[in-house]
């Protein structure tokens, strides 16, 4: 029997799913974050996790990588040294492909036809596919990019908290919130920043939607900021010819009422998720990169 394995390996966590041929789920597994900004052998070590937790649910054992063909998406792809790094590594499948995240992300929400993304999670990237044209917009990673993401809510979250402590904008609730979180000193603060990852200032993101949804004019500056970012990340890719957009990732949804009217009226629900994504590279490109 052949099987096709989907991995979506992101920055806050590594999922993976494995099908039999007629597209039947028989395990899923988890691992950790694996942006190959944290280091290549870490990412791959969250990689091998989630996969080998979905083949233990399957009742399969390593006797069987010879009947799998895998499909692996990674944030980072781009990154120098990325691909010829993964090229190079020793996956026990019969056969592998990669791309990026963005792109498995594409595939699942189109089923491998034409149209756009935008993924707003930890981080925010646009992408879309037309024909043989591929565009990736933004998603050069935090904080130089990421506009509109979770990571940029708490950013910008914890930066006006602290105007707020000198006095230079007036304090709301949102900002108390956050600076309650860290005691009150900034001391904390910057002492946090230096080891804090995109995913720690991600965590503030739920505290600034909840206020900016009960009227505080800090954190509704702040998200009304982020939905114009993402805004124009769809208004880009609808411009350069993609027939429709679908918002995904962990704060879309709570990002979308925040959204233009007109762009709302753009967005499609996607057809599937990243990992169906990864499963359809698997099964149309995988062949490309046989390892045995």
């Amino acid at each position: 029997m052949d099987y096709y394995l989907g991995i979506d390996a992101g920055g806050t966590h590594t999922r993976a799913r494995l099908v039999t041929a007629d597209g039947t789920i028989v395990g899923s597994g988890e691992g950790g974050p694996a942006n190959t900004r944290i280091g290549l052998p870490n990412a791959l070590d969250a990689v091998a996790h989630a996969y080998m937790q979905a083949l233990e649910e399957a009742g399969l054992d390593e006797s069987h990588f010879h009947q799998i063909r895998a499909g692996l998406g990674i944030a980072g792809l781009n990154r120098r040294g990325v691909l010829p790094g993964l090229q190079e590594h020793d996956f026990p499948f019969r056969s592998i492909a990669f791309a990026s995240d963005a792109a498995i992300a594409n595939l699942g929400a189109h089923a491998g036809g034409d149209g756009a993304i935008v993924i707003v999670g930890t981080g925010s990237i646009g992408f879309a596919r037309v024909g043989d044209q591929v565009h990736t917009i933004g998603g050069y990673g935090f904080p130089i990019s990421d506009e509109g993401s979770g990571a940029d809510l708490g950013l910008r979250a914890i930066r006006q908290s602290l105007w707020a402590r000198d006095g230079r904008i007036p304090h709301s609730a949102m900002t108390e919130a956050v600076l309650g979180h860290f005691h009150g000193k900034p001391s904390e603060i910057v002492a946090w920043t230096g080891r804090a990852t995109p995913a720690d200032y991600a965590a503030f993101a739920p505290l600034v939607m909840d206020h900016a949804g009960e009227g505080d004019p800090v954190a509704e500056a702040i998200v009304q900021e982020a939905a114009l970012r993402i805004d124009r990340l769809i208004r880009v890719l609808l411009d350069r010819g993609a027939p429709s957009c679908c918002l995904m990732g962990g704060v879309a949804a709570r990002m979308r009422d925040w959204l233009a009217a007109s762009i709302r009226e753009r967005l499609t629900e996607p057809l599937g998720d990243a990992l169906e994504g990864a499963i359809l590279l698997a099964r149309t490109r995988a062949v490309e990169k046989e390892t045995a």
